[in-house]
């Protein structure tokens, strides 16, 4: 089983897609995704911890919120992450993410983040036992 990220083109748009030994671990490098989605994501270091919470009716909601969080604290700190821990409990998300402010020299912003679609969302276990969490966001 492969832990890792990837993106996947989709019209205007960017897919996000996180495979992991667990359904957090897939969860944490879609946050990975998102990320290098704005920027290289060694370029960031994770200075400083946020706490996210979550709660939707099953984990392919529970990824859109969890994206959607991240794009919150991400709008409204002026911070991207790179580094991110998640737990599940049932519908319910715990998880931290690791950054530091965005450093527009340091960084250099591809794109923004929008947001979280429900366009080709999808969290599955996979015939290799991992699992795969995916979805697309607005840029």
């Amino acid at each position: 089983m492969t832990t890792g990220w990837e993106h996947f083109s989709h019209e205007a748009d960017m897919g996000l897609r996180g495979y992991g030994a667990t359904p957090e671990e897939a969860f944490e490098q879609t946050g990975l995704a998102l990320t290098a989605t704005v920027t290289e994501l060694d370029s960031v270091s994770p200075d400083e911890r946020v706490d996210v919470e979550c709660e939707a009716p099953d984990l392919e909601l529970l990824l859109v919120d969890w994206i959607n969080a991240l794009v919150y604290e991400m709008a409204t700190r002026k911070m991207l992450f790179s580094r991110f821990a998640v737990k599940l409990d049932g519908n319910r998300l715990s998880g931290s993410a690791w950054g530091e402010p965005v450093q527009r020299q340091k960084h250099m912003p591809a794109v923004e983040a929008k947001g979280a679609t429900y366009t080709a969302l999808k969290v599955c276990e996979q015939e290799n036992g991992g699992w795969m969490g995916q979805c697309v966001i607005d840029v």
